[in-house]
């Protein structure tokens, strides 16, 4: 009875396996019942619908009939923006003879205009979200630092908090570090920014002698101000960047915040940290350096430091994030959500 039993499930079972694939729409992100923040990376793809072959994808929000449809596409990999609170994301697909296929995703669309305590992001300020997931990244060694490195990155989607995050790769020698920079904005105007993203180390980061993260505006007068902030794994605490020289004669360098805490080293492996950090800064290039948040907790600099140079660039603000190694071998990093806010 039981070989005869066997048998039958198993024909059932070859049965099953012949039958046609409908496939449908498959959400890569976000993924359902999760925290995002506006704007989000939503990517989909959908090959055949109802054994049809897909000729066009789209999305729409709750019970809105306002649905964005990519005519000839298969896939969907854009930024998205919606109003905070809890919605249903309908991620669709058509075939050509009237298939209609569809994914529904449940998010929770949480404000990012605030840190993690009370510092206010004002709602006029301009904010450029999902700086990593941007191509034209360009990487190079600071040959301000010691040694020799390589470096390249690339958009992945695994790990990611929010779709599409940028995968950090630095091969050094002699404690050679990595710089890995991106032009987005041309404003000269802007005074006051806030920096926040999400960072996440491999096992690698015991190789990691400080992680540090920049921003860069030229000013109206044609002089850029250098704005950097460093968890530094050598002394074990925060540090911000200063020109000890003048905007003609830069000597950029290093101020060691006492009383700080941070050592990259230190940080837990395989998990997303959340840093944000704000600044101002004057027309002569004067940074007023405010607050760190690790993980939601503040780290108050509250710093006056010079830091224009005279260096010839034409309007631009970027950003730049840098792995600096420890001695001989390679280190690998990934950052997620990285929103520049500035008014």
């Amino acid at each position: 009875m039981h070989s005869s039993r066997i048998a039958v499930l198993a024909g059932f079972g070859a049965l099953a396996l012949s039958l046609p694939a409908f496939a449908g729409v498959t959400v890569n992100s976000p993924a359902n019942d999760t925290d995002v923040s506006s704007p989000f990376n939503l990517s989909a793809d959908a090959s055949t619908c109802s054994s049809q072959n897909v000729n066009a994808i789209g999305y729409s929000f709750d019970s809105s009939s306002d649905t964005t449809v990519y005519n000839s596409k298969q896939s969907i990999d854009a930024s998205i923006e919606v109003s905070t609170g809890t919605h249903t994301l309908h991620v669709k697909a058509w075939g050509p003879n009237g298939a209609s296929c569809v994914t529904d995703v449940t998010i929770n669309v949480k404000s990012s205009s605030s840190a993690s305590n009370n510092y206010e992001v004002p709602s006029s300020a301009m904010k450029v979200s999902s700086i990593q997931a941007q191509s034209g990244w360009q990487a190079a060694h600071d040959s301000g630092g010691q040694g020799s490195s390589t470096g390249s990155s690339s958009r992945v989607s695994s790990p990611s908090l929010y779709g599409t995050t940028r995968q950090f790769q630095s091969s050094f020698s002699n404690s050679g570090d990595e710089r890995f920079s991106f032009a987005f904005s041309d404003d000269v105007n802007s005074k006051n920014f806030f920096y926040d993203a999400y960072v996440y180390l491999t096992s690698s980061a015991s190789q990691l002698g400080n992680i540090e993260m920049d921003v860069n505006q030229v000013m109206a007068d044609g002089k850029t101000v250098l704005v950097g902030i460093q968890c530094d794994g050598y002394t074990g605490h925060w540090a911000y960047t200063v020109n000890k020289g003048s905007a003609s004669d830069v000597k950029p360098s290093w101020v060691s915040k006492s009383g700080t805490s941070c050592n990259p080293r230190n940080w837990t492996r395989h998990t997303w940290h959340h840093v944000q950090f704000s600044f101002s800064r004057d027309d002569s290039g004067w940074i007023q350096y405010q607050s760190i948040w690790l993980d939601g907790v503040e780290t108050a600099l509250n710093a006056s430091a010079y830091g224009a140079a005279d260096l010839g660039w034409s309007p631009i603000i970027n950003t730049q994030f840098q792995l600096d190694g420890m001695g001989s071998g390679s280190v690998t990093a990934y950052v997620d959500n990285l929103t520049i806010s500035r008014w």
